[in-house]
């Protein structure tokens, strides 16, 4: 909505435009008329659209001035007195080829026609001016008042108003009596969106749910009855198993501006982003959120319910995936298609290639964490704050904490790590990323070159905790190596093992760029179906590990009949979540022995029956004489000391198979 209304009034001399700004604020035809009335701004409080409203008044002046005012009005009152004929003509004659040329083709000011001095004559000027209507597009409305009666002053300054803030025009073609193209597709959009069982069809609770969200206020069943009557009455198939369909959507809003309530359907459009040009503002796309350095972005909650909905709308054959036709359907309300070919190779499909319900959610979380403005402007499209009853897209995405204080606290509350994958030419990291989606060598293959992605996200579990691991191949050029490339939760280093000369690059990255900072590293070595050779390098990859205090190489192929393992994207998760700790086991089985012990540690059970345990020994059976005796105190610390030492002897026999 427009911040103000700027109107000015022209026309032939002693026609009455200054006595009709005048009656208007003095409520009175003023006894004394000035040559020319000084700009006048109406507050918006006491406007019926509350936007405040600039009225000024053209009385002679140079042509350069008057260009200019042309120039800054929104809306034009052409003023010509109904009982002078020679002011009638100057209307086609004069005014309009004037304003014509000094405004731009591609964004016309609308203009009313006044007739003013009504009672001065028992007759209409309407004959006379209805062709001028239908010969000028731009003309909006033709008012007959008079200054002196008062009659239609406040109506003239309302249609002025109007003809700005719900303007004919882009709405409606008067000539062929139809909407225009845009029109017509930003209401299909809107339709689309409200239709949440995406049967084609605005049911009674989808249709109240509109009615609620634009104008604050529901339906009367009586009064939504006699809506779909209308249709009826007018279209056959405007109304069908007693739901609205969208050619009887579309009637309705026709028939809304052909009787003049056309600021139905501008609030309508408004509501769902659209602005004066029917594009969808760049305010509703995209909504203020601030993200600090070190920061990530994850949807929420909320969010990931809405996007649920969004896919449950349209997978017709509820087979859990989108085929090419759902999906084309789910995006029909974007401007443009927003996934390429090369989704399908980011994220997991299934047998058929069709992007699965766990890929479409991965995808959507690939998009807020790489670029959130981008996932903002697709969450408008889809309706979200609408449909969600949220303020903006910004209320589906949490910012999550510095990652300094995630090491400082030693836990973390997100559910998205990167690992930037690095590795030489050949060494295997396309793979390893295929991998993680679930795809062999053999499916790997019959990708083609130019869908190639180098990206993959999908879900692993950590203790339990379902969190999101994003793979990024980085290219192998060491000396341009970005922030981007460096800036990750995790750094896995990839070489072939049956390549001599493939580990040397690992070892020159690792050592440029990480080997001082405070990521966890990990060595894979890929192909390990192929027979190892010795790498040629100082010291082996396990030596190397070692040294660098890493853990060792772990062995890699997806050289398999069935889909690979994704034990190894388990462990990456789990140093990327627990970057402080030196984890030895580095797995989530929740079947060894390392996996047991950690949830037992952690057990809620434990924590409450060691306390119970302190609780009584230091209630029953110590005396205040014996907190003060040195030998309670030997004897307590030498149990600790036996204590301690027979519980890492048994962990680390207990570790030794691994």
């Amino acid at each position: 909505m427009r911040k103000d209304v700027r109107i000015l009034l022209v026309g032939e001399p002693k026609v009455g435009k200054t006595s009709l700004i005048m009656s208007l604020v003095s409520e009175e035809f003023p006894d004394v008329v000035p040559y020319r009335a000084e700009e006048i701004t109406i507050p918006a409080d006491v406007t019926p659209e509350r936007v405040p409203t600039h009225i000024v008044d053209y009385s002679e002046q140079t042509d350069e001035q008057l260009f200019q005012e042309i120039s800054k009005a929104n809306v034009i009152c052409i003023v010509y007195s109904v009982n002078n004929k020679k002011s009638i003509e100057k209307v086609t004659s004069h005014w309009i080829p004037l304003i014509t040329e000094n405004t731009d083709k591609d964004s016309r000011v609308p203009l009313i026609l006044v007739g003013n001095k009504s009672d001065l004559v028992e007759h209409s000027s309407m004959e006379t001016i209805l062709p001028i209507m239908n010969q000028y597009s731009e003309i909006e409305t033709c008012v007959e008042c008079s200054a002196k009666n008062l009659k239609n002053i406040s109506e003239l300054f309302y249609y002025a108003q109007k003809a700005v803030l719900h303007p004919t025009g882009p709405l409606y073609c008067p000539e062929k009596k139809t909407m225009k193209s845009l029109c017509v597709k930003a209401l299909t959009r809107i339709f689309k969106v409200s239709d949440s069982d995406n049967d084609g069809i605005l049911n009674d609770s989808e249709l109240n749910f509109f009615q609620r969200t634009c104008f604050n206020t529901p339906l009367e069943p009586q009064a939504l009855e006699d809506v779909k009557n209308v249709v009826r009455k007018n279209l056959s198939d405007g109304v069908c198993d007693n739901g609205l369909t969208l050619k009887g959507f579309l009637f309705l809003h026709t028939l809304f501006i052909q009787r003049g309530r056309h600021e139905t359907t501008w609030t309508v459009l408004r509501r769902f982003g659209y602005d004066d040009d029917l594009e969808l503002n760049q305010d509703y796309l995209f909504p203020p959120l601030k993200v600090p350095p070190d920061c990530t972005t994850e949807l929420n909650h909320n969010a990931y319910l809405f996007l649920q909905s969004v896919f449950d709308k349209h997978d017709k054959d509820r087979d859990c995936a989108l085929s090419p036709e759902e999906l084309t359907d789910l995006f029909d309300v974007f401007p443009y298609m927003p996934w390429g070919p090369d989704v399908n190779n980011t994220v997991c499909t299934n047998d058929q290639g069709w992007i699965t319900y766990q890929g479409y959610l991965s995808q959507w979380t690939l998009t807020t964490y790489l670029d959130v403005q981008r996932c903002l402007e697709y969450l408008g499209y889809l309706g979200y704050s609408i449909m969600a009853e949220q303020e903006s897209q910004a209320a589906g995405i949490t910012v999550t904490r510095d990652k300094k204080i995630d090491l400082q606290k030693k836990q973390t509350q997100r559910s998205v790590f990167r690992c930037n994958v690095f590795g030489d030419s050949g060494s295997g990291k396309s793979g390893f990323l295929q991998a993680f989606l679930g795809c062999n060598l053999a499916r790997q293959n019959m990708i083609r070159e130019e869908h190639k992605s180098y990206y993959a996200i999908s879900t692993t579990y950590v203790y339990g905790q379902e969190k999101y691991l994003l793979l990024h191949e980085v290219f192998p050029d060491f000396d341009f190596l970005s922030d981007a490339d460096l800036a990750c939760d995790i750094v896995c280093f990839v070489y072939d093992v049956s390549n001599p000369h493939s580990f040397e690059y690992c070892a020159k990255v690792f050592k440029q760029y990480f080997m001082d900072s405070k990521t966890p590293c990990m060595m894979i070595a890929a192909k390990s179906d192929l027979p190892e050779v010795r790498q040629m390098y100082g010291c082996s990859p396990l030596e190397f590990c070692r040294k660098h205090k890493m853990p060792p190489p772990q062995s890699f192929t997806c050289n398999t009949a069935a889909a690979p393992s994704r034990d190894i994207y388990s462990k990456l998760t789990t140093m990327a979540m627990y970057p402080h700790a030196r984890l030895r086991c580095m797995c989530t089985c929740n079947r060894c022995t390392f996996c047991l012990c950690q949830n037992f540690l952690n057990s809620e059970l434990l924590q409450m029956v060691r306390a119970k345990v302190y609780a009584v020994v230091l209630r029953r059976h110590v005396s205040q004489t014996d907190l003060k005796s040195s030998t309670f105190w030997l004897r307590a610390s030498v149990g600790a000391t036996v204590f301690a030492v027979l519980g890492f002897a048994m962990y680390r026999v207990l570790l030794k198979p691994r």
